[in-house]
């Protein structure tokens, strides 16, 4: 899902502004849908958005709550929804995003600390006690769900490599970097369930053009441990960019 910075001057909802107290807020993220996330000085995040037939962020608690006894994730604070917007906020975690100004001027650290933290998101978590549903089938059904006709050739995965539980939004600004140049932390877990690996990476590589330039992708797969896999790469790059 797409994000960007949004102007700091953005306009706080009335719903984020309670949720605040008395913290003062900044806007850090907009996404493709229109949802923003605020920071506030009181080290949390305020994630408001539309309703959205991709992710919940009632689903998002959720998975927050059970990858959080494996890995670094958010902790959730609260969460609640209404007629037509979510909220979520959790408490800050050290490090910064992937793509804050001093890491996209490193690029070659970033996409490396970037790889790592995904092989070590993949190999934390276990598969036989995820309790959420298959990221291929769920992404397929959603698309659907939303008037996306997915064709035919990417509704049969590739045969599986290794079965994990992906992130499920692994691009670069979902992995946080600490001082050291280390991974120190995941967000944005909504679409998080088991999957093949390659679903992930294969995401995670394709972002490294839109954050940093073109030659990183294979930079990312070599820190995350493997070779290429052009195949299901390609498989998993149509699917995330059809639907």
């Amino acid at each position: 899902m797409g994000v960007s910075i949004p102007p700091p001057d953005a306009p706080v909802p009335a719903r984020v502004a309670a949720l605040a107290g008395a913290a003062r807020v900044t806007p850090v993220w907009v996404n493709g849908i229109g949802g923003v996330t605020f920071g506030t000085d009181d080290a949390r995040y305020i994630k408001w958005g539309p309703r959205h037939g991709e992710t919940t962020m009632a689903g998002e608690a959720a998975r927050l709550a059970w990858a959080g006894g494996y890995l670094v994730v958010p902790r959730v604070l609260a969460h609640g929804a209404d007629h037509s917007h979510e909220w979520l906020v959790t408490a800050a975690l050290p490090g910064e995003s992937a793509v804050a100004p001093r890491w996209i001027a490193a690029p070659e650290l970033a996409v490396r600390a970037v790889g790592a933290g995904l092989r070590a998101f993949h190999d934390a978590l276990p598969v036989a006690e995820c309790p959420f549903e298959c990221w291929v089938q769920a992404r397929i059904a959603n698309a659907a769900a939303r008037g996306i006709r997915v064709p035919d050739h990417l509704r049969t995965p590739p045969p599986i490599d290794r079965l994990v539980v992906c992130h499920g939004d692994a691009c670069c600004p979902n992995t946080l970097i600490g001082d050291d140049g280390h991974p120190s932390g995941h967000v944005d877990l909504g679409a998080l369930g088991t999957a093949d690996r390659w679903a992930d990476i294969a995401v995670a590589a394709m972002s490294t053009e839109w954050n940093y330039g073109p030659g990183w992708e294979d930079t990312l797969v070599a820190a995350y441990g493997v070779a290429p896999d052009r195949e299901r790469m390609a498989y998993y790059r149509e699917l995330w960019n059809q639907t």
